[in-house]
């Protein structure tokens, strides 16, 4: 029986959420609304690069809530390390005021 929201593949099904918290290093304030804004431009380039489906994403001062899906193949791990190391990476070139801060 497919439920709704089950996605499927070429040998497989599958319904996977995942809800991460990424903390800005030593709970920094420093989620501005310019750092805010690359970072969701940054998200959806990655949602369309890898096969990741970003459902929701909150953010407060100090950390950001990640709520996304993805193929059973791409691991929690894998996608965290893509997420940090990109997300990172642009807001370091286009806002270099946030890595000298740290």
């Amino acid at each position: 029986m497919e439920g709704k929201g089950v996605k499927k593949g070429y040998h497989c099904a599958w319904q996977i959420h995942y809800h991460i918290v990424f903390p800005v290093k030593y709970r920094k304030a420093l989620l501005d609304e310019d750092v805010i804004g690359i970072i969701k431009d940054t998200a959806i380039g990655i949602q369309e690069r890898y096969e990741i489906e970003i459902e929701a994403m909150g953010m407060d001062k100090d950390h950001i809530h990640l709520l996304y899906g993805g193929h059973p193949k791409m691991s929690p791990r894998r996608i965290v390390q893509i997420f940090k190391s990109i997300t990172a990476r642009e807001i370091f070139k286009r806002k270099p005021i946030v890595k000298k801060e740290l």
